[in-house]
């Protein structure tokens, strides 16, 4: 697994570091040497927030973490993720199709889009290709990285859709009409 340490607003020590790369290796087994693992360490007012984005093949495993002391933060964050890739493993390896995971690493055609000025303020701006997968597949990628939607690529008819997470706990899917 490749670890990237990024830290926002504080110097980490090296034995910070060392326990963020032990912490992380008991995930070796699960994942091969090709996995990235980002880890980003902020500090906001006394508060250490710890969070980890692991990617393999398409497939992204995120947690967050806040506490007051920043290994609190990286114990609990290690947890947090350890429950989801538990939960998620099996179910994934049933789901997932090699043609599938190869479709999107050769998916290359987004278009950009063209910047217009309004009167909204954008902040951030992501790029990211869209993997064709089944709804079922969507939400279970929406709820591993902790998001309130998820775009993707509908296997079925090759429109780019998204699922959300509705207020009352249920999910909607949004469908685009010619």
């Amino acid at each position: 697994m490749k670890i990237t340490i990024t830290s926002r607003k504080v110097n980490l020590r090296d034995n910070f570091k060392e326990r963020v790369e032990k912490k992380l290796s008991k995930f070796n087994r699960i994942f091969d040497e090709d996995t990235q693992a980002n880890v980003t360490v902020t500090l906001e007012k006394n508060r250490q927030t710890v969070e980890i984005t692991i990617r393999q093949n398409g497939i992204v495993y995120r947690a967050e973490q806040t506490a007051e002391e920043m290994n609190d933060a990286l114990d609990a964050v290690i947890d947090a993720l350890g429950r989801q890739i538990r939960k998620n493993k099996c179910r994934l390896e049933k789901r997932v199709r090699s043609s599938a995971i190869d479709d999107f690493l050769a998916q290359e055609d987004m278009v950009p889009q063209e910047e217009e000025e309004s009167e909204y303020q954008i902040v951030r701006s992501k790029r990211f290709p869209v993997k064709p997968l089944d709804v079922e597949e969507a939400i279970l990628q929406m709820n591993m990285v902790g998001h309130q939607f998820y775009m993707y690529r509908n296997a079925e008819t090759g429109d780019i859709n998204v699922v959300y997470r509705r207020k009352d706990g249920t999910y909607g899917l949004l469908e685009p009409e010619i």
